[in-house]
């Protein structure tokens, strides 16, 4: 049986609350919701800026698989929580530009439109991914 591994790094912004960056058990990788946060700071970022926010969102998630030896071509599901459909033609620009050139095969994904835990937050991002 295989045991469940937190995953933790200073390049992505400290957990707010009560969980992990990530969790590894066995090949399997969850990469708790990342926000627009300077890890240095634990600054939010790019206020009203979808397109900024997506990226340093992903740089986030990046990071914590990095951390676990994993990239985004072991991702197989990326979730997208959006505060509007207004901004989903930049995210999804954003989105592409960033993930597009790190990964042979592209993930799957949702989407979602809803509130989120801080007003300046636009976007918020995890991932699953199937380590090798």
């Amino acid at each position: 049986m295989s045991l469940k591994i937190a995953i933790s790094t200073t390049d992505a912004p400290a957990p707010a609350h009560t969980f992990s960056q990530g969790v590894r058990k066995g090949n399997l990788l969850q990469v708790s919701g990342q926000g627009p946060v300077d890890p240095a700071t634990n600054e939010y970022l790019y206020p009203g800026d979808v397109k900024a926010q997506t990226i340093r969102t992903l740089q986030n998630v990046e990071a914590i698989l990095i951390a676990a030896g994993a990239s985004f071509d072991d991702v197989i599901m990326l979730r997208v929580y959006l505060t509007t459909r207004d901004d989903f033609a930049a995210m999804n620009e954003a989105y592409g530009e960033f993930v597009t050139p790190r990964a042979s095969v592209l993930p799957s994904r949702t989407t979602v439109m809803t509130g989120l835990p801080r007003e300046e937050m636009l976007v918020e991002i995890d991932a699953l991914a199937v380590m090798s």
